[in-house]
Protein backbone atom coordinates (compact mmCIF):
# COMPACT_ATOMS: atom_id res chain seq x y z
CA UNK A 1 0.00 0.00 0.00
CA UNK A 2 1.78 3.33 -1.18
CA UNK A 3 0.58 6.10 0.89
CA UNK A 4 1.56 9.92 -0.09
CA UNK A 5 0.42 13.13 0.80
CA UNK A 6 0.05 15.17 -2.48
CA UNK A 7 -0.43 19.52 -1.73
CA UNK A 8 -3.10 20.81 -4.48
CA UNK A 9 -3.60 24.16 -4.38
CA UNK A 10 -5.83 24.98 -7.00
CA UNK A 11 -7.91 22.95 -4.79
CA UNK A 12 -7.12 24.77 -1.55
CA UNK A 13 -6.43 21.13 -0.04
CA UNK A 14 -3.64 18.43 0.59
CA UNK A 15 -5.20 14.73 -0.53
CA UNK A 16 -3.65 11.66 0.74
CA UNK A 17 -3.32 9.16 -1.47
CA UNK A 18 -3.30 5.05 -1.65
CA UNK A 19 -2.13 3.38 -4.60
CA UNK A 20 -3.46 7.00 -6.12
CA UNK A 21 -6.98 6.71 -5.02
CA UNK A 22 -7.85 9.91 -3.00
CA UNK A 23 -9.10 8.66 0.64
CA UNK A 24 -8.76 12.08 2.26
CA UNK A 25 -8.15 15.62 2.44
CA UNK A 26 -7.15 18.35 4.54
CA UNK A 27 -8.81 22.11 3.55
CA UNK A 28 -6.14 25.06 4.03
CA UNK A 29 -6.00 28.40 3.34
CA UNK A 30 -3.04 30.65 3.48
CA UNK A 31 -2.61 34.19 3.95
CA UNK A 32 0.85 35.46 4.20
CA UNK A 33 3.14 33.38 6.74
CA UNK A 34 -0.45 31.81 8.42
CA UNK A 35 -1.82 28.28 7.12
CA UNK A 36 -5.64 28.40 8.18
CA UNK A 37 -6.31 24.06 8.71
CA UNK A 38 -10.43 24.21 9.20
CA UNK A 39 -11.19 20.71 8.03
CA UNK A 40 -9.78 17.15 7.14
CA UNK A 41 -11.54 14.19 6.49
CA UNK A 42 -10.91 10.48 5.36
CA UNK A 43 -13.13 7.64 3.90
CA UNK A 44 -14.09 5.46 6.31
CA UNK A 45 -13.14 2.61 4.29
CA UNK A 46 -9.90 2.90 5.18
CA UNK A 47 -10.15 4.41 8.83
CA UNK A 48 -8.34 3.11 11.75
CA UNK A 49 -5.28 2.50 9.24
CA UNK A 50 -2.94 5.42 10.41
CA UNK A 51 -4.06 7.48 6.86
CA UNK A 52 -5.52 10.57 8.86
CA UNK A 53 -2.15 10.90 10.92
CA UNK A 54 -0.28 10.29 7.70
CA UNK A 55 -2.48 13.58 6.22
CA UNK A 56 -1.72 15.77 8.85
CA UNK A 57 1.72 14.82 9.82
CA UNK A 58 2.29 15.98 5.81
CA UNK A 59 0.29 19.04 6.02
CA UNK A 60 2.58 19.93 9.02
CA UNK A 61 5.72 18.78 7.59
CA UNK A 62 4.65 21.00 4.60
CA UNK A 63 3.87 24.45 6.66
CA UNK A 64 7.27 23.89 8.31
CA UNK A 65 9.16 23.37 5.50
CA UNK A 66 7.30 26.78 4.06
CA UNK A 67 8.48 28.24 7.00
CA UNK A 68 4.07 28.98 8.12
CA UNK A 69 2.54 29.10 10.98
CA UNK A 70 -0.75 27.46 11.28
CA UNK A 71 -4.44 27.66 12.44
CA UNK A 72 -5.72 24.40 13.84
CA UNK A 73 -9.45 24.99 13.74
CA UNK A 74 -10.01 21.51 12.52
CA UNK A 75 -10.09 19.20 15.95
CA UNK A 76 -8.18 16.30 14.65
CA UNK A 77 -5.60 18.76 13.87
CA UNK A 78 -5.22 20.02 17.11
CA UNK A 79 -5.31 16.38 19.04
CA UNK A 80 -2.82 15.56 16.59
CA UNK A 81 -0.68 18.39 18.04
CA UNK A 82 -1.54 17.77 21.41
CA UNK A 83 -0.50 14.02 20.95
CA UNK A 84 2.96 15.63 19.03
CA UNK A 85 3.71 18.38 21.00
CA UNK A 86 7.06 18.51 18.84
CA UNK A 87 4.65 20.19 16.14
CA UNK A 88 3.36 22.95 19.12
CA UNK A 89 5.91 25.73 17.99
CA UNK A 90 3.79 25.74 14.15
CA UNK A 91 0.94 27.57 16.28
CA UNK A 92 1.40 30.68 17.61
CA UNK A 93 1.70 31.18 20.76
CA UNK A 94 -0.64 34.15 21.21
CA UNK A 95 -2.69 31.74 18.71
CA UNK A 96 -2.28 28.66 21.31
CA UNK A 97 -5.10 29.70 23.90
CA UNK A 98 -7.70 30.25 21.27
CA UNK A 99 -7.32 26.72 20.22
CA UNK A 100 -6.52 25.14 23.97
CA UNK A 101 -3.18 24.34 23.30
CA UNK A 102 -0.49 24.42 26.43
CA UNK A 103 2.16 26.77 25.91
CA UNK A 104 5.62 24.83 24.87
CA UNK A 105 7.18 26.48 27.80
CA UNK A 106 4.85 24.68 30.76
Amino acid sequence: MDTKVVDVPERGRFEVRVDDRVVGLASYHVDGTTMTLPHTEVDPSVGGQGIGTALVAGVLAAARERGLTVLPYCSFIRHYIQQHPEHMDLVAAEDRPHFGLETADR
